[in-house]
């Protein structure tokens, strides 16, 4: 395992977060000011997986970058690569297996 940089993040009042210092992971550098609503997760299963799990947010700000920048499958391969760096289980890969059904249906990708 490799050790994942973590992203220093202020939250805001409207469940975002803002990256508080340049970010670099995985060759992607994300600029300080970048803002994040956290995991698009369906509030039903959050009692299953929080979308503002910090130790996730590493997976989660990397694929929320490359998908504005619309490098949907670096995206998804970034976000599958350090997830499972950071924990490999059973929420991780439900995670992984949703955002590529989600981005398969959405962008055809």
């Amino acid at each position: 395992m490799v050790e994942i940089p973590y992203p220093v993040l202020k939250p805001t009042n409207l469940n975002k977060f803002i990256l508080n210092e340049d970010y670099e992971i995985e060759g992607i550098k994300i600029k300080k000011g970048y803002e994040t609503n956290g995991a698009d997760i369906p509030r039903f299963f959050w009692w299953f997986v929080p979308p503002f799990k910090p130790k996730y947010m590493p997976a989660i700000i990397v694929h929320d970058y490359c998908f504005e920048k619309k490098q949907y499958e670096k995206g998804n391969f970034l976000f599958e690569k350090i997830l499972l760096n950071i924990e490999n289980s059973f929420a991780t890969k439900t995670m992984i297996k949703s955002v590529k059904t989600y981005t398969k249906l959405k962008y055809g990708v």
